[in-house]
């Protein structure tokens, strides 16, 4: 099997390439935006993978992933990459000009990719794609973080249209919506925020990337019978 993920040299999206490189028979293309000494180290030691440039910032970068699309011919597209922070400031706070710059960083992209991806899985009559959201669109909101929130809405919305317009060619849509994990991409949190986190758990335990990744390899792998899941893992806090 050949699978595509979007941010794949660290936290949840080395987790990701990591358990499904375990399986010899998948090749693992890999995205990354600045991390060529992590990207060049992942593809020396696992040898079914490969890392591709492309920073979501850079419209170049992004039309060449999506141009090579046709070449790669893969059956997974996983997207996880995100660009910026989780948690900024209150939204009042937040200029109109910055939600732009996330929006334009972390959905536009997502959007070439997915058409680029959608149209090979349509010859092809079968393809998975697979969306990283988060439990935040599900649990209270954490202060601060209106932009990334509203960004994962978005590509929740769009994980359901993808899911419907497309199974009659035999690719479906499903997205993972993860509670909170500590990964480089949520190294600024308050360590007292952490430990109250681990308090008001339900396992005393914070999610780990390995065990999101577990998630991510089971709807990879799952027929396209599952389409238009939103796989929440919170330990069953706030349930819908």
């Amino acid at each position: 099997m050949k699978i595509l993920i979007t941010g794949g040299t660290s936290g949840l999206g080395e987790a990701i390439v990591r358990n499904l490189a375990s399986e010899k028979n998948n090749f693992i293309y890999f995205t990354y935006a600045h991390s060529l000494e992590k990207a060049s180290s992942i593809e020396n030691e696992l040898k079914n993978t490969k890392a591709i440039k492309c920073d979501f910032t850079s419209d170049s970068e992004v039309k060449l992933l999506c141009d090579k699309m046709n070449d790669l011919v893969v059956d997974v597209l996983i997207n996880n990459a995100y660009q910026g922070d989780p948690v900024k400031t209150y939204f009042h706070k937040i200029s109109p000009i910055e939600f732009k710059t996330d929006f334009e960083n972390n959905i536009l992209p997502v959007i070439a990719i997915a058409q680029a991806a959608i149209n090979v899985f349509r010859k092809k009559k079968s393809g998975k794609i697979i969306t990283v959201l988060t439990s935040f669109l599900v649990n209270t909101p954490p202060l601060g973080t209106a932009s990334y929130i509203c960004n994962k809405a978005y590509l929740q919305q769009l994980s359901k249209v993808w899911a419907t317009e497309n199974i009659k060619f035999n690719i479906s849509a499903n997205t993972v919506s993860p509670s909170f994990m500590q990964t480089s991409f949520t190294n600024d949190t308050d360590e007292r925020i952490i430990e109250q986190m681990i308090a008001e758990h339900p396992l005393k335990n914070i999610l780990t990337a390995k065990e999101t990744a577990d998630a991510v390899v089971f709807l990879v792998n799952s027929s396209n019978q599952i389409n238009g899941l939103d796989l929440v893992i919170n330990a069953g806090a706030n349930l819908k």
